[in-house]
């Protein structure tokens, strides 16, 4: 599980998200709704076949080159390649979607088909949620799991609208999710009922 810290680097992206966000009530009664949505950009499939296909030729020139040019430069370019083509499957498929749940303890981040990297934020930690109408991986240098110091901790999978969690010590948390009103709504009203319960006890 990760926390508030730098993640996998990426590049930027202009899809726009083609998954809603969507509300599922846990029970009729008096807690707070389970408040679930996702974003998604296909177009990063097209990055993981790009890491595939230098993952394939560093393969190929390790099977079949002739040694003719020497060990060592043949050595440089298969390592070369299956790294980089691991580092783009990785970097691509771990940031294809993210999904979000919010319930009445926690908020939770998961991403790519594996679930990670996975971040949980408890409410008790959330001292206020806002609606960000436009997030873009150029504000964040990129897509994917990103930190900067002066603006926090975020999860950006495509250009569009996301929400921040401004959080007890000060950082903030910013993640692109569709329906991210909806998603404000739900952390907030977590909030208010922590506070009652705080208050009552």
């Amino acid at each position: 599980m990760r926390d508030h810290s730098k993640g996998p680097q990426g590049h930027e992206d202009d899809e726009q998200p083609d998954a809603v966000g969507t509300p599922s009530p846990a029970d009729s009664g008096t807690e707070l709704a389970v408040w679930t949505g996702r974003a998604t950009n296909r177009i990063q499939w097209l990055l993981a076949a790009a890491g595939a296909a230098c993952l394939a030729l560093g393969v190929e020139l390790a099977v079949d080159s002739a040694w003719t040019s020497g060990l060592a430069p043949l050595v440089m370019s298969v390592v070369g390649c299956v790294a980089a083509g691991l580092l783009m499957l990785y970097g691509t498929l771990a940031f294809v979607h993210v999904a979000v749940r919010v319930d009445t303890e926690a908020l939770e981040v998961r991403c790519g088909h594996i679930g990670v990297p996975r971040t949980r934020i408890p409410l008790t930690h959330v001292v206020g949620a806002d609606f960000a109408p436009r997030v873009t991986p150029r504000q964040w240098g990129g897509w994917g799991y990103r930190w900067r110091p002066e603006k926090g901790t975020a999860v950006v999978v495509r250009r569009g609208e996301g929400f921040v969690l401004r959080l007890g010590d000060g950082r903030s948390f910013t993640v692109t999710v569709d329906d991210a009103e909806a998603a404000v709504r739900a952390i907030r009203d977590g909030l208010r009922r922590a506070a009652g319960r705080r208050a009552t006890a």
